[in-house]
């Protein structure tokens, strides 16, 4: 039997106005510690925060936990947070849970801008 090593990782690029956290992997609860980890350091006071999950392979409750939360920052520091490129395994969650309205979702992936800081986890 083979097994496989997911990773994961949180790049994280800023730029006046605006900040790109790009999640690979599976988020949840294990991996939820990291994304809090790089987007607690950030100041969303009046910043458009994108959160890319095109390269997401799975979410459970605990990454809606998370996103949600983020979300309530973002609005109580006058931010915005937008979910970019969020595959259909996790709509499907926002649909089952009622929660997809809660979220400003971007179709496309939002290129991060340039030079970004990074922030690795692994597992």
């Amino acid at each position: 039997m083979t097994s496989t090593l997911q990773t994961f990782d949180v790049a994280v690029s800023v730029q006046p106005g605006r900040a790109v956290v790009a999640v690979t992997g599976e988020l949840d609860m294990d991996t939820c510690p990291q994304l809090a980890a790089a987007t607690d350091a950030l100041d969303l006071a009046d910043q458009r925060l994108t959160v890319d999950l095109s390269h997401v392979t799975f979410m459970d409750c605990a990454a809606l936990h998370q996103l949600l939360a983020l979300r309530r920052r973002a609005l109580d520091q006058h931010g915005r947070l937008e979910l970019s490129a969020i595959p259909d395994h996790a709509l499907r969650m926002l649909d089952h849970t009622g929660t997809r309205h809660l979220f400003t979702l971007c179709p496309r992936r939002i290129p991060a801008p340039a030079p970004p800081d990074r922030i690795h986890g692994g597992r």
